[in-house]
């Protein structure tokens, strides 16, 4: 790859490179040889892939296509001489999800004890559609959130007091929340913040013994929890996972309804959320590592 035109570009690319570099190798290494399977040479390099993935999801483009023949193309040529066409690009796609994945998860940021939960639905096809679905069919499930019905997937996250990603899962639409939330929780510690869909006391014990203390809204006919000074005000700054779903889906874009392969919908979250850790200003609480615990 050439010297870059612009240097958030050469930053991405440094990065992905880099990751790439160390990590394909053993990658490669691991996989269990296929006697009579041919690697085809390509073009691009799979770092220049992931570039141009993760790029799009930086930019102000909401369609893909769009951005690779109206802005790759013609402006990028020179950082990336050896381009192909619109098509070949979208066959070399599915060969590095396995890397996009992997690189997401050398961007996440380390747990402070501080942890705030959520999940958000990504929806696949409009409900009137749902019966014509046909590239989901069988996968995708219909799911209910507090603002009504939807068919597709769902988006678990969490994220520290500094915005950064910790861990995600997906899952399909009908998924209780609730579900994933121990094995996103695996290697954490300190105090988990949710809302009221995580309320579950079976969940909270298993918790505990791990070390680790759900906390939760209340329901309006449940008595009310005594909690620290420091806990009630955390507490209402759940805003901040709040905010990062925001950007996911009006920045990052993880979300749309023209998915054409299962592997299209995958790579489009992945590199979403990596355009989204790489975002240089993140929702933050800005609050001293050491809370003082008040009494309630």
């Amino acid at each position: 790859m050439n010297s870059l035109l612009h240097p958030d570009l050469t930053t991405l690319f440094c990065s992905v490179d880099d990751f790439c570099q160390e990590f394909v190798p053993q990658w490669n290494k691991a996989q269990l040889d296929q006697p009579g399977k041919r690697k085809r040479q390509r073009s691009l390099s799979e770092s220049e892939i992931m570039t141009i993935l993760i790029a799009f999801h930086q930019s102000h483009y909401r369609d893909f296509k769009a951005f690779y023949l109206l802005h790759v193309c013609p402006q990028w040529y020179k950082a990336f001489p050896k381009l192909v066409s619109y098509t070949r690009f979208i066959e070399y796609i599915p060969s590095v999800l396995v890397l996009l994945l992997a690189y997401l998860h050398s961007l996440f940021g380390k747990c402070s004890g501080i942890t705030f939960v959520d999940s958000t639905p990504l929806a696949v096809c409009d409900n009137h559609r749902i019966h014509q679905h046909k590239v989901f069919a069988g996968v995708a499930k219909r799911g209910k959130t507090s603002t009504g019905w939807f068919f597709g997937f769902k988006l678990h996250l969490l994220v520290n007091d500094e915005g950064e990603l910790l861990n995600f899962t997906l899952t399909t639409g009908e998924v209780d929340d609730r579900k994933p939330v121990p094995d996103l929780l695996q290697g954490m510690f300190g105090k988990v913040f949710g809302d009221k869909g995580y309320i579950s006391q079976a969940l909270t014990d298993l918790l505990f013994r791990r070390g680790i203390e759900l906390i939760t809204k209340t329901k309006k006919k449940m008595k009310p929890r005594l909690l620290r000074f420091s806990d009630r005000l955390l507490l209402r700054k759940r805003a901040i996972i709040e905010s990062t779903v925001d950007q996911l889906k009006n920045i990052s874009q993880i979300e749309h309804t023209r998915h054409r392969a299962d592997s299209g919908f995958l790579w489009n979250v992945f590199a979403g959320l990596i355009a989204y850790c790489h975002q240089p200003k993140k929702p933050s609480l800005n609050i001293p590592w050491e809370i003082p615990q008040l009494a309630p």
